[in-house]
């Protein structure tokens, strides 16, 4: 699962996202997001001309009816408030994936308390 930060990076062309994604695609992982991690970095698309041609690589998540429960629970045992790194973290549980950020502490936190179900998250940097 990938948070808003390489999309960010994807969308200002920076050459280490582009790397990070070539070689992503060589191991044939799947990229996947949340529909609100795309959210909060699609400010004005008609000026996100890089990103709205990744974006349909994704598998991109939706926010399910049936997930607030888990995102409060997160928000709730980690002391945090961010709603949209809370419901990456639960689909990258409910997927077995690992989280891919630029910034691993965002989830240290947040993940502090699930012991070994926490995913790995790791740095794209």
């Amino acid at each position: 699962m990938i948070d808003a930060s390489l999309l960010i990076a994807i969308d200002r062309d920076e050459p280490d996202a582009k790397e990070f994604i070539e070689a992503t695609l060589l191991e044939e992982e799947p990229l996947r997001t949340t529909a609100p991690v795309v959210a909060q970095v699609w400010p004005d698309g008609a000026r996100q001309a890089r990103l709205a041609r990744f974006l349909p690589t994704l598998d991109i998540r939706p926010f399910a009816s049936d997930q607030y429960q888990d995102v409060g629970k997160l928000l709730r045992r980690s002391g945090t408030s961010d709603v949209v790194d809370a419901h990456l973290l639960a689909c990258a549980i409910y997927l077995g994936d690992r989280i891919i950020t630029a910034d691993v502490s965002d989830f240290v936190q947040l993940s502090a308390h699930l012991g070994a179900a926490a995913p790995l998250a790791e740095s794209w940097r």
